[in-house]
């Protein structure tokens, strides 16, 4: 920032003037947003048209115009068509996430002309004055001018436990608001800003986790580095075979490197997940973080917030139960506690209610307010009166006094949530409890359940996912709104408090709720069950959740929650609606499953066109496809079928590996071609059959392969319940496709070089029978070999897990 700069000290009560922000404004002195932007339509254009596959296929479509085989190129039309789909839903998709972010924006409450506005964090400029409270993300650096406030530093820091900060001290962007109430000014902006400075932004970004897109790219990877020299290889070798002259040796070398490109396989992952985001903004869920749909859809463990989520998030005060002094007094306290506490929580909103129906009483002065905090569960007011009140969790507010009270509450603990009421004639002995507390009661709030939790509830247990109940409150009375719900095994509860960290890893699975948990409990109780091998999502919509929301793999946040709980989130629940998950989970098995059946396909070709163009490069022989041919092959058994499956619904919990599902599939059938291939060049290397012929039966061949593979992916799955072996509307697309392939073959044959297949019906039929036999047999071989592999896996996989138990164990002890 430059040092000339004028500079305001405006009053916390005035703000900026009008002219002054507009002042600000004209000299860009705006606390713009320095975070990386969401994609540009030009940037999606770009990226989808000038990919290195594209560039390839480019440069092949070139070669073959060049040398006169003008209908070999066609199939660079049919990239561009891929291309233009992919392209056209990514820029809808864009779109319609653009629309949804600008909905759930984190705004920013400020002073100005002596009024408070609330505005975008991105229209807020130099010397501001801003209100803060518990919750706010800090949009901009700036310094306290009035009031104190607790604050969490750990999305810049990493550093979990609160500080406090008071008059005359300076906040950084990034971090929010744990409890408390200041005035501050702004001090920095845009890219003066110290998360600027130290290029992290004050929007947390968490790793992508995607297995799809780590397998994609081991695949892409791996063909980047083989194409350009086998293409090369491949063309010296069938230069040089008798009888080939340059076109049909630049024909055959472009067949054999369009087969190595899965082209669509990307563009169709990209599709599938940008129509997913669509889809879902439907329901009002903001995705903020496009492969954590795949995340969600492999979850096996649902952590969840009690509060926002089974209940609304509101509460009401049902009963008043004196200890040491009378209901009138303890109405005064509530009253003046309420009036003055610098929380906005359900807690003391439920108060604020009870006490504006039912309470006229006099106001004392507070000197000393300190607000609730999640790690000592308890608030506080030193007031004029020489008394010092206390509000908060018995067990923390008595401590060793609680027992003595225990079976008294184990009766209203089955139905509300208890707060103890406690009185000391000394102040605060810093920002702990006063010495000499003396009980004066308890007060009785219930929860508002919703509606819908319990149907929630119930997919995810038909959905085989375990409900993990992860709150702050008392585990009794967590536990009978868990009952109310219908949650399984909501007698499992645990008090946290009196565990220690290292102990979690060992009880993180015996249990199903956790009541009086620290955020940083929270967060270890998520380490411990990614350790056990789970793959865990959370929900939360408060700052006690953010160290949890980070940790998980998918991260939910509610819209009515905190602004630093929905900056760390993949995904937003936009009407705040937890029976919207469902929904989610859902889409996600579907997106997923679909472009794990769809890759199978993709990828036969490219293995058969791996292992065949290998394999004439060691016989020497021509090889027997042309560009168009397998464009016919690829469009029927591959871009038709995979674009149509991709969009049907499929509930099917995600298992195993994707690479290790879809190359299992895809082996077998990918072999059998080869089989074929080279058994139908033999017969043509000893004058069995013409080139032409060979030619031929190998698009014959290749094509009934990847029929037959479709055939075996329209068998039913196992959770589709239907007395049918098929599902119909996959039967019917196999049909349509053979149909089409058959309409191709003979009616159109001339297009795509095959000869007049009328004089060689039984040698056809016998081809046919002959791969089917190959294929079943093959397949059931590959069944097999996938067992044993399975096995092996699974026995893989539970040593990984133990490495990763040991690992947060002794991380935990440092």
């Amino acid at each position: 920032m430059e040092k000339n700069i004028k500079r305001y000290n405006p009053s916390i009560t005035k703000g900026l003037s009008t002219k002054q922000v507009e002042e600000r404004i004209e000299n860009k002195l705006l606390n713009y947003d320095t975070s990386p932007p969401t994609k540009s339509i030009k940037k999606i254009l770009y990226d989808n048209f000038f990919t290195l596959f594209n560039i390839i296929n480019l440069i092949l479509g070139i070669c073959v115009f060049a040398v006169g085989s003008y209908k070999n190129s066609l199939f660079l039309l049919i990239v561009m068509i891929n291309t233009a789909i992919s392209t056209i839903q990514e820029i809808h998709s864009k779109k319609v996430v653009d629309k949804l972010s600008l909905m759930s924006a984190t705004k920013a409450t400020v002073i100005r002309n002596s009024k408070k506005e609330e505005i975008d964090i991105h229209k807020l400029v130099l010397d501001d004055i801003l209100e803060l409270t518990s919750g706010n993300q800090i949009a901009a650096d700036c310094i306290v001018l009035s009031g104190e406030l607790e604050i969490n530093e750990s999305i810049i820091t990493g550093e979990p436990n609160s500080i406090f900060k008071k008059q005359g001290d300076t906040i950084l962007s990034g971090s929010y608001v744990v409890s408390g109430k200041a005035f501050a000014k702004v001090e920095h902006i845009a890219a003066d800003n110290y998360t600027s400075k130290i290029s992290t932004g004050a929007k947390y970004i968490k790793k992508v986790k995607s297995e799809i897109m780590s397998s994609l790219k081991k695949i892409i990877k791996t063909l980047t580095f083989a194409i350009v020299p086998i293409g090369i290889l491949f063309f010296l070798n069938q230069l040089h075979i008798s009888n080939n002259n340059l076109q049909e040796a630049v024909v055959k070398s472009v067949a054999a490197i369009i087969g190595m490109i899965p082209e669509g396989l990307v563009l169709l992952t990209s599709t599938v997940l940008a129509i997913s985001v669509t889809r879902l903004s439907k329901s009002k869920v903001l995705v903020q973080e496009l492969y954590c749909i795949e995340t969600l859809a492999r979850v096996d463990t649902l952590c969840l917030d009690k509060t926002g989520t089974l209940t609304e998030g509101s509460m009401e005060v049902k009963k008043l139960l004196p200890i040491n002094t009378t209901k009138e007094d303890l109405n005064k306290i509530l009253y003046n506690l309420s009036t003055f506490s610098l929380d906005s929580n359900p807690t003391i909103n439920a108060i604020k209610d009870y006490c504006n129906e039912n309470i006229n009483t006099e106001k004392w002065l507070p000197e000393k307010i300190l607000p609730f905090s999640s790690e000592k569960k308890w608030s506080g007011i030193s007031f004029d009166n020489n008394n010092t009140y206390i509000l908060g969790a018995p067990e923390f507010v008595l401590k060793e006094k609680y027992i003595k009270y225990k079976d008294q509450l184990a009766n209203y603990q089955t139905d509300y949530r208890i707060l103890s009421i406690a009185q000391s004639k000394n102040v605060f002995n810093k920002k702990d409890l006063p010495t000499d507390l003396e009980l004066l009661g308890f007060l009785c709030i219930s929860d508002k359940i919703k509606k819908d939790a319990k149907s929630t509830l119930e997919y995810f247990k038909k959905q085989n996912v375990d409900i993990k109940i992860i709150s702050g409150d008392n585990p009794v009375t967590v536990s009978m709104i868990a009952k109310q719900v219908g949650l399984n095994n909501y007698k499992k509860y645990i008090d946290m408090s009196n565990i220690k960290d290292e102990e979690i890893p060992n009880i993180v699975l015996n249990y199903t709720i956790f009541g009086r948990v620290s955020p940083n409990q929270k967060k270890l109780l998520i380490e411990s069950l990614k350790a056990k091998g789970k793959t865990v999502a959370m929900t939360g919509d408060g700052v006690n959740d953010v160290l949890a929301l980070k940790t998980a793999d998918c991260s939910i946040a509610m819209a009515n929650g905190s602004d630093a709980s929905k900056n760390v989130s993949q995904l937003i629940l936009l009407d705040s609606n937890f029976s919207s998950m469902p929904k989610v989970v859902t889409e996600g098995r579907r997106s997923i499953n679909n472009i794990e059946r769809s890759a199978s396909l993709f990828l036969v070709k490219t293995i058969y066109s791996c292992i065949n163009a290998f394999l004439f490069l060691l016989i020497g022989e021509q090889y027997p496809f042309e560009p168009i041919q397998l464009s016919l092959i690829s469009t029927i058994t591959i871009g038709i079928p995979s674009f149509i499956l991709a969009l049907e619904p499929n509930k099917e919990r995600i298992k195993g590996n994707f690479i290790h599902n879809v190359i299992s599939k895809a082996l077998p059938t990918a072999l059998c071609v080869v089989v074929s291939i080279l058994a139908l060049t033999m017969l043509n290397k000893f004058d069995i059959i013409t080139n032409e012929i060979n030619s031929s039966l190998c698009v014959i061949s290749t094509g009934i392969y990847g029929l037959l593979l479709l055939f075996t992916l329209t068998k039913r799955r196992k959770n589709e319940n239907s007395k049918l072996p098929f599902s119909i509307f996959r039967l019917i697309l196999d049909i349509l496709m053979f149909i089409l392939f058959t309409v191709c073959i003979t009616k159109f044959n001339t297009l795509f070089n095959i000869i007049d297949l009328s004089n060689l019906g039984l040698l056809v039929f016998k081809i046919v029978l002959l791969c089917i036999f190959n294929f079943i047999t093959l397949n059931l071989i590959t069944y097999s070999l996938n067992k044993k592999s399975h096995r092996k896996l699974t026995k893989n996989l539970s040593y990984d897990i133990k490495q990763k138990e040991k690992y947060y164990i002794r991380r935990n002890k440092k």
